[in-house]
Formats: structure tokens, C-alpha cells, sequence
């Protein structure tokens, strides 16, 4: 039952809305149809009809709140009085359609309203400014909505406010502008009107056949389409010319016309029914606003019933908020206590903060120098094993000198992990796009770990996908950086075991390829609960096993570089069983290139040439290291141990290449190379360095060196970055010759 009576009254609900909705649908219908009649009765002059059809859209339009038919009811009305010549009734109603036009926020109806007030103050003298700002704003709002049919209304009206000034060279642009806004779709009475108004134009101008072709012209069309006002308008311009020409009984006939049209516009029983339509409007306006005052009233007097009860409300609020404004002060006592206490707080803060970036920067000085400090040592002690290994013939010292040159390596790879950690936390380290053979590349990192795969008597097998471009776009030190870390731990941890590097084509495409690679070994594995913990800085799998020594920073190290490439590498191991280590790298495709021919140490040097090389460094062993090692290539060398030397001997003799050491005291190898360049800009000048090459680069070629070779450095790369310049320099010369 009870069921029942709730349906029963969404039902009336939905009746009552439904009736609601079809009577405002109703109403509006009804304003449409008054709005046509309006423009019928006014188009055949039935001013009559005009305002008391206004009056009824008007107050329909109030029922129903509608801005944009109470805008077009009253100027409809101005229209009417306007043309009536009544401007003080027309000015009235004309502000009321602008009023409705401005909270309608439409702007055609602004456009229509700024042009209406625009015809009545262009006609008063005093106001003609004002007249022609209402113009140019309708003009605005026409063209803000494209409507081009409305923009020529003040376009015209503005030309004949000038002409009415006698302004006629301002009056002329607006008129032409008229001209070309018209068009077959326009309404005749534009067309008449701006016709008359260049007969006005020529006959101020003294063109007066011009003059009459246009009156004439304007008084067809208006009598064509009987058009009264445009008639009435151009018969008594017309008659002003033919005056003014000496044509007086043309003149005078002329005028008759311009008066009968009058009278047809302004008959005495048009204006009594006006007066008495807008007597019953002003009437029909007075209810409205008596009814609307009436509604006011009893609005006030809910109001003021509904205060008095806000009233002790507000009384009740203001004690409570009296309390709460006593809360406030305190609140805000503790509060500036508080900011107090976190200013000073910052303040420390700051000076930490500081502090930290201080050592921050004294820790990357520091680095820096540890590594020219140490790499510079470590340069002798390479070079010299390195020379030692190849003219030793005697098997066991070749063996402990290979067992000395792995010592070496293993320390120079310690300190190159601590200095790349640095780099890293100093976001010091950035990708490069380079081309490279990811082949050669693994090759070459094999190849560098056969001393420690013979030690651990172990096997290292290489499978790379067939599908893998020649030639690969990326990070290759940063890529070799990441393997090599990966298989020297495998080998670190697998005795007399297999160690693998797989290389597998995932998603391939004429411009990217996405490789996986995989390094495995069958080695100790990784308990489950260290799998993490690997890759934090300076962790071991086993702190207390002396067999396994190291920094505890290469995974680490290639966690971080993989989060440069974008990449995540996973780990799959069991304890005494082996590990695997995955990870995906997106690499661009390169276009296959010629070997320019420098790749192989053996063909570096042309043995049919005699070189001379400048060797300039201060430490005594560095050079004979360097000196040995390009001597082995029948190279001849001088030395120098300081950059004043080096000037006054390149100065008196000519050298096929400088090799520079950056570091030196008294004038660095950077400063040399300038003044070496102020009268020597072609000998090819290679830095030697111990620092961080990344920390230096720009600054190094800036000074006008042609290359860097990284101290201690691989015998082979050495001869080809030599090599390359001095067959650069041989270019050079075979083209200036040409």
C-alpha cells in the first residue's frame, strides 16, 4: 500500500513537470509568432500595430525572464520612434533593448543595440562623438561573430554621419566599404539608401551627373520595392540637387514626391493610433512594474522575517566566535614561537646544506686528484710490464710479469669503480650515440679477461644472435662498462667452470633493434636473501671470504648505468648452482661503414717512413715508457721535461707529432699547446692524462690538442690514436700540395 502511494505521487510529480515544460514551450512559440508580426507590421509601416505588438512580446518575454526578447521588443519599439522622428522615445526604448542585450551576454544582440544608439546621438551635434563610438563597437561585435550582413548597417551609418557633418572625404571609405559588403543576399533598403548617400557625396564633391545617376538609381530601387522611407529620403536629397543645379520646376516636383512620402509615414490617424498604442504600452508597463514592485515588497518583508532570525543567530555566532578569535591569538602566539624555531632550524640547515656541497666538491677534487696521482704510477707500471712481456723470452718470468700486469689492471679497475661511483652521484655521466660493432665489442671483452679465465681454469662462450645489425648506435663504454663488470664477477666466483655472454634479438626494425643480454656462469651462486642487497654500494656476498676481495661497487656501478639506458636488470641464481643476469637495451640501427683503415696496431705505421715524435712529459719513468713503446714502431723521439722546453725545441725543429702531458709544473701542457699554436697550427698535438677524460675533454681540445690518450693505456689503442692523427696530418699536407 504504502508502495503504491509513493508511486502514485511520482507520478503527479512527473505530470506536473511534464505540464510545466509544455507550457513554457507554449509561451515561447507564442513570442516567436509575436516577433514575426512585429517585423511584417513594420516592414509595411504599421506603426500601430508596431507598438502594440512590442507591448505584448514585451510582457510575455517578462513571464518567462527572456533577455533576448525583451531586448528585441524594445527595440522594436525604437525602431518605431525612430522613424516616427520621435528620438526622445526612441533614445528610451533603445537603452532598455542595450540594457537586456548586456545580461543576455550575446553578442549580436550588443552589435544591434550599439548601432540603434548610434543613430540617435550621430544626430544630435553635441553628441556626434558618441554616436560614432556606439558605431565602431557594433562594427567590433559584427566582426567578433563574422556576420557581415550586420557589420554593413554601421558601416553605412557611420559614412552618413559624416556627410551629415560635412566631412566628406571620411564619409567616402565607409561608403565604398559599404559597397563591398553588399551582396545579393541583402534586403533592398541598404542598397537604396547607400545609393542616395553617394549622390550626396558627388553632389558635395561637384560631380553633379554622378550626383543625379545615383538619386535616380536609389529612387527606383525605392519605388520598385516601395520602400517609403528610402523614397522619402532620396526625393528630398534629389531636390536639393536639382536646386542647387538651376532645375527649379524639377526641383519643385521632386519635393512634391518627397511630401506625399512623408504623409503616407506620418498621416494624422497613424499618429493619434500611435499615440493611443503607446499610451495602452506605457500602461501595460506601468502593471508590470507595479506588479514586480509588489513582489519586491512582499520579498523584503520574507527577508526581514528571515533577520530577525538570523539576528540572534549572529548573536549566538558572535559569542562563539569570540571564543574561538581568543584561540586564534593564542594560536597564532605559538605559531610565531614555532617559526621562529624553524627559521633558526633552516637557517642550519643552509649552513649544512653548504657545508655538504663544500665537501661535495672537495670529494670530487679529491678524486680527481687520486686519479692522476695513482693512474700516473700505474702508467709505468704497465707500460714497463707490457714492454718487459714482449722481449722476455724466459717462460717463468713471463708468467710472474703477466701475474704483475693483472695486479696492475686489478688495481687501476678498482680505482676506475670508486671514480665512476663518483661520477655517477655527481650526475657527472651522460649517454653518447655512437656507432659501433656490437661483435668486435664482446669479442674485445673476452679477449681482455683471458688471464683470469686461465687462472680459474674456466670456459667463456659467446653466442650472439645472427639478427643483430652490423653496425649499432649507442653508449658502447658505458655498454662495455656493464659486461665486463658482470663477467668479471662471473669469473671472479666460477672455478674450473662455463661463464656465457648471449646476446638475443627481442624487437627489431629497419630504424631501432631492442637486444637482451645474458651473463651466466655455474659458479657459487647467490643466496635468496642477498639478491637484493648486491647491488647496494660497497656490498659483498661474503665480507669475511679473502678469495673474493673487491670494492663491492660493480653492481652497483651497472644498476646505475642501466638506469641511464632506461633499463632494469634482473637476476636468476641459486647457491652452488650459478647466476644469470638479464637486462634489454634499445639501440638505434647504423648504416654499414668502411674501415678507414687504423683499426690494427700491426698496420699503424708505414715501416717505409721514419717518424719524429716529441715526447713532452715530467715525470722521467712516463717517459721512457712512452718512448719505448713508439720506438718499437721505428719511431724517433725526443723529450722534453717541461713546456718551455718543448716550445724552444719545436721552434728549432720540425716533429711529425707532440704527445703532451696535460699535468706539469711551471706551464701545464694545456697552455703550452696554446702558444705552440701561435706559429705551429698543424703538428697534431695528443694529450696524455691521468685525469678523468670526461672531466677535461672540451677543455683539453679547446687549447688546440687534436686527441686524448688515457693514462695507463692499452698498447694497441695508443698506436692507432697516434697513428689516426699522423695519417690526418699526411691528408692535410697532400691537399695543400695539390
Amino acid at each position: 500500500m504504502k508502495n503504491n502511494y509513493f508511486t502514485f505521487l511520482l507520478c503527479l510529480c512527473t505530470i506536473f513537470t511534464a505540464l510545466a515544460q509544455e507550457s513554457r514551450l507554449s509561451k515561447l512559440d507564442s513570442l516567436a509568432y509575436l516577433e514575426d508580426l512585429l517585423q511584417r507590421s513594420l516592414n509595411q509601416y504599421d506603426f500601430n500595430s508596431t507598438i502594440e505588438n512590442s507591448a505584448r512580446l514585451i510582457q510575455l518575454a517578462g513571464e518567462l525572464d527572456d533577455m533576448a526578447y525583451l531586448y528585441r521588443g524594445y527595440r522594436m519599439l525604437g525602431i518605431t520612434y525612430e522613424q516616427l522622428e520621435d528620438k526622445a522615445r526612441a533614445r528610451v526604448n533603445y537603452e532598455k533593448a542595450l540594457e537586456y542585450a548586456i545580461r543576455s551576454e550575446n553578442d549580436t544582440l550588443l552589435m544591434g543595440a550599439y548601432n540603434n544608439l548610434g543613430n540617435i546621438f550621430s544626430e544630435d551635434p553635441e553628441q556626434v562623438a558618441l554616436g560614432l563610438e556606439y558605431y565602431e563597437r557594433a562594427i567590433e561585435y559584427g566582426l567578433k561573430i563574422q556576420d557581415s550582413a550586420n557589420v554593413l548597417t554601421p558601416v553605412i551609418n557611420i559614412g552618413w554621419t559624416y556627410l551629415d557633418n560635412g566631412d566628406y572625404q571620411k564619409a567616402l571609405p565607409y561608403l565604398e566599404r559599404g559597397r563591398d559588403l553588399l551582396d545579393a543576399n541583402f534586403s533592398k533598403e541598404p542598397y537604396a539608401n547607400l545609393t542616395a548617400l553617394f549622390g550626396i557625396y558627388y553632389r558635395a564633391t561637384g560631380d553633379m551627373q554622378r550626383s543625379q545617376d545615383y538619386f535616380l538609381e536609389a529612387i527606383r530601387q525605392s519605388e520598385q520595392d516601395s520602400l517609403l522611407i528610402p523614397a522619402y529620403f532620396a526625393f528630398r536629397e534629389y531636390s536639393d540637387l536639382l536646386y542647387e543645379i538651376g532645375r527649379y520646376e524639377e526641383a519643385y516636383l521632386a519635393l512634391e514626391k518627397h511630401q506625399e512620402y512623408k504623409s503616407m509615414l506620418q498621416s494624422n490617424e497613424k499618429i493619434r493610433q500611435m499615440e493611443a498604442a503607446y499610451a495602452r504600452f506605457g500602461t501595460m508597463e506601468s502593471n508590470r512594474m507595479l506588479e514586480m514592485a509588489q513582489k519586491e515588497q512582499a520579498f523584503k518583508d520574507e527577508v526581514l522575517k528571515k533577520t530577525r532570525e538570523v539576528s540572534m543567530i549572529l548573536v549566538i555566532s558572535v559569542a562563539v566566535l569570540s571564543v574561538f578569535l581568543m584561540l586564534l591569538v593564542r594560536s597564532n602566539s605559538i605559531r610565531k614561537r614555532l617559526i621562529g624555531q624553524l627559521k633558526d632550524k633552516n637557517d642550519q640547515l643552509y649552513k649544512s646544506k653548504e657545508e655538504a656541497e663544500r665537501l661535495s666538491i672537495m670529494k670530487t677534487r679529491f678524486f680527481s686528484t687520486v686519479s692522476h696521482e695513482l693512474r700516473t704510477p700505474l702508467y709505468g707500471v704497465v707500460g714497463l710490464t707490457s714492454l718487459m712481456l714482449e722481449d722476455n723470452k724466459d717462460e717463468k718470468q713471463v708468467e710472474d710479469l703477466k701475474s704483475l700486469k693483472f695486479s696492475a689492471d686489478y688495481l687501476l679497475a678498482l680505482i676506475n669503480d670508486v671514480l665512476q661511483m663518483n661520477k655517477m652521484e655527481s650526475q657527472l655521466v651522460k649517454l653518447e650515440d655512437i656507432p659501433f660493432d656490437l661483435r668486435d665489442l664482446l669479442q674485445g671483452i673476452i679477449k681482455s679477461f683471458e688471464f683470469a679465465r686461465n687462472q680459474n681454469s674456466n670456459e667463456i662462450e659467446l653466442v650472439v644472435d645472427e639478427r643483430i645489425p652490423k653496425i649499432l648506435i649507442g653508449d658502447s663504454i658505458r655498454m662495455s662498462q656493464i659486461l665486463m663488470n658482470l663477467l668479471g664477477n662471473a669469473l671472479k666466483f666460477t672455478e674450473r667452470g662455463k661463464v656465457w655472454i648471449k646476446a638475443d634479438v627481442v624487437r627489431s626494425n629497419k630504424e631501432h633493434c631492442s637486444i637482451q643480454f645474458e651473463v651466466g656462469d655455474t659458479g657459487l651462486g647467490i643466496p635468496q636473501n642477498k639478491q637484493k642487497e648486491i647491488f647496494e654500494e660497497f656490498s659483498q656476498l661474503n665480507a669475511n671470504n679473502f678469495n673474493y676481495q673487491g670494492t663491492g661497487l660493480g653492481l652497483s656501478i651497472v644498476k646505475r648505468l642501466l638506469d641511464l639506458f632506461g633499463s632494469k636488470i634482473s637476476l636468476e641464481s641459486e647457491e652452488n648452482k650459478g647466476s644469470i643476469f638479464r637486462f634489454k637495451i634499445n639501440f638505434k640501427v647504423g648504416k654499414q661503414q668502411e674501415t678507414n683503415g687504423v683499426e690494427l696496431a700491426e698496420e699503424a705505421f708505414d715501416p717505409k717512413h721514419q717518424y719524429k715524435a716529441l715526447i713532452v712529459d715530467d715525470n722521467r719513468i712516463n717517459q721512457v715508457v712512452t718512448q719505448r713503446i713508439l720506438e718499437r714502431k721505428n719511431v724517433v723521439c725526443q723529450v722534453a721535461a717541461d713546456g718551455y722546453q718543448a716550445l724552444e725545441m719545436l721552434k728549432a725543429t720540425a716533429f711529425d707529432v707532440v704527445l703532451m702531458d696535460v699535468n706539469m709544473p711551471g706551464i701545464s701542457g694545456m697552455e703550452t699547446t696554446r702558444l705552440i699554436r701561435e706559429f705551429n697550427s698543424t703538428v697534431p698535438i695528443i694529450a696524455l692524462t691521468a685525469v678523468e677524460i670526461d672531466e677535461m675533454r672540451e677543455e683539453i681540445l679547446a687549447s688546440g690538442m687534436n686527441d686524448i690518450i688515457v693514462k695507463p693505456y692499452d698498447t694497441d689503442q695508443f698506436y692507432n690514436t697516434v697513428f689516426k692523427n699522423l695519417h690526418n696530418q699526411a691528408a692535410v699536407h697532400d691537399d695543400i700540395s695539390i
